[in-house]
């Protein structure tokens, strides 16, 4: 497995499960609250600083367990991880525009920077998804 094949796989397990924990935290405190009332701020931050220390020391791990692949590149990879960074981009998009617009619309800020956190979450599960099927089955050609 390609060493840019395992990031992938780390990107696509740390994503879930930083999405996760925090969907579970929020959820949980809504059992006695209003859903919009809910203190998401700190749990929101700290799932996204989870989430990344996570992944920088599980690359890293993962790194020491196959030395030998590190930072080998060829254009195959450059190609995958254009291809998975595009798919997973139309995500980000979506999320903006309805970030966009429910701030136009005077949304409660819970629902915008909530969307915005699923819009990065999804844009980081679908690429890295994409990547992983196209190290497995190749990139389809147009």
């Amino acid at each position: 497995m390609a060493s840019e094949e395992k990031r992938a796989w780390v990107m696509l397990v740390v994503s879930v499960c930083g999405y996760g924990a925090y969907l579970a935290i929020i959820l949980g405190r809504a059992r006695t609250i209003p859903l919009t009332e809910v203190p998401y701020v700190a749990p929101l931050l700290w799932s996204i600083g989870g989430a990344i220390v996570a992944s920088i020391l599980l690359v890293i791990v993962v790194s020491m367990v196959a030395p030998s692949d590190v930072g080998k590149k060829d254009q195959r990879d450059r190609e995958i991880n254009r291809y998975g960074e595009y798919a997973g981009q139309s995500f980000l998009v979506a999320g903006g525009i309805a970030a966009l617009v429910m701030a136009m619309a005077e949304w409660d800020h819970f629902w915008i920077a909530n969307t915005l956190y699923l819009a990065f979450a999804l844009q980081a599960v679908l690429g890295s998804i994409v990547k992983i099927v196209a190290y497995r089955r190749g990139i389809p050609s147009w």
